[in-house]
């Protein structure tokens, strides 16, 4: 549980921009957690708020029972991710590309906090049309993928990419600046990674 979600404080206010973090995998030693440190270290070296909620110490059950049909009492930790996604003016996941997708918890987790009321709403029962109530937040995807970026998108399609630009946040009106990708990971070395972090450092200061 993230340290936010433990005390139920309030994140201060600042003259920075007041960012929200993401981890959005469920392993403990994956590189994406060095690199949303990274992130936030430039951040905060810029004079930015940055939260952080990492999915994998939240408490919550990923699984939508019965779709968006029927309400599902949000755990004690959504209530408080909801309340940081509308304190934030921009949004940052960092996650990995497995099968192409978001790993299972992140996708559970927006299955579970992006819901009717707080991120979209139809405007009526019959309508195909929607109200986007997270206009005017902003975000930057950092991923990492074992797939040479350009087999990724040319070859598979990027679907994971189109996914959470298009789909997932764009149709709740956040808008993604920049989606940066990290990859080939697996048969990187060292000094790559190094070199990443560093990227990653630069991504957070330009927040």
């Amino acid at each position: 549980m993230t340290e936010a979600v433990k005390s139920g404080a309030t994140p201060l206010e600042g003259d920075g921009k007041r960012i929200l973090l993401v981890f959005g995998t469920p392993k403990a030693d994956s590189f994406c957690h060095a690199l949303g440190e990274a992130y936030t270290q430039g951040a905060r070296a810029e004079g930015h708020v940055v939260r952080q909620l990492k999915l994998r110490e939240l408490r919550f059950d990923p699984t939508l029972h019965d779709g968006y049909e029927q309400s599902q009492a949000l755990e004690p930790d959504l209530l408080e991710a909801q309340r940081l996604i509308h304190w934030a003016q921009h949004l940052v996941f960092v996650y990995p590309v497995w099968w192409g997708s978001v790993p299972a918890l992140l996708k559970g987790f927006l299955d579970r906090v992006l819901l009717p009321g707080f991120a979209f709403k139809y405007r009526d029962a019959h309508s195909t049309r929607w109200d986007k109530l997270l206009t005017g937040r902003s975000a930057d995807l950092l991923v990492t993928l074992d797939t040479p970026a350009w087999y990724f998108r040319w070859v598979y399609g990027a679907p994971a990419h189109r996914q959470m630009i298009r789909t997932t946040l764009g149709f709740c009106g956040v808008k993604t600046r920049r989606l940066t990708q990290f990859t080939p990971l697996r048969p990187s070395s060292e000094e790559q990674r190094q070199r990443w972090l560093r990227d990653a450092e630069r991504l957070g200061r330009r927040a």
